[in-house]
Formats: C-alpha cells, structure tokens, sequence
C-alpha cells in the first residue's frame, strides 16, 4: 500500500513512516497542509494519514478541502492526532469527515488496526 503523513512534527513523521515502511507499504511525507492538496490528487494514496493540530491550516479545514475537490472527495483518510478524547475522535470522524482516527503516540498495534480497516 502507498500512504501520505501530513504532519508539522518531523518526530511524528518519522515515527509513523518508520512503522508503516516497516510492515512494507510505501509513504510519501508532506509536512504542512498547504500545497499537499495537489500531492494528494496525483499520489493515488491507499490513504493519507493527517495530523489535526499544524500551523498555517489545520486538518480539519485541509480535509474540508479535500471532500469538496472531485478528484480527491473519496480519498480515504486518517486522522493522527495528540487530539485524544472521545468528543475529538467523535469530532473528527463524524463531523470533519475522517475515515478513521489514530491517537498520538502512535504504537504498531494501533496502526495494524487502522489498516486493516483500509480498503484494498
């Protein structure tokens, strides 16, 4: 599988493509939202795993963004964000229209989770 992390923090970056390069897919980084719309429309991503909380836009508004674009409006994505309560999980995925959500710190069991809920 090829995935996208959008992500502001190199550390989270790294931490979560270290895992997934690991378990043998393919990902590509980004580390601001801003001008990531264009990387996701010519990537073909099984999924893009976004984090919430960056400066400049935040994954929210990126997302919006995304669902409104035909070319990428079905893209499959996962929130990965420090942003942890139930209500912000809740948040993310029925309002903001995330496919998923992965709390930080990310571990290899939650990741393995998350994946396989991605279709092939």
């Amino acid at each position: 599988m090829k995935f996208l992390i959008i992500d502001d923090s190199s550390v989270d970056r790294h931490a979560l493509a270290s895992m997934l390069e690991i378990l043998g897919h393919d990902v590509d980084r980004c580390e601001s939202a801003t001008g990531a719309l264009n990387t996701v429309e010519i990537g073909k991503y099984d999924s893009v795993f976004l984090d919430v909380v960056m400066p400049e836009q935040d994954g929210y508004k990126f997302l919006r963004t995304v669902r409104l674009n035909p070319a990428t409006a079905a893209q499959h994505v996962v929130f990965c964000s420090s942003k942890k309560t139930p209500l912000e999980i809740n948040y993310g995925i029925q309002r903001a229209g995330a496919n998923d959500y992965l709390p930080k710190p990310v571990s290899r069991e939650s990741i393995e989770q998350v994946l396989a809920k991605i279709p092939a």
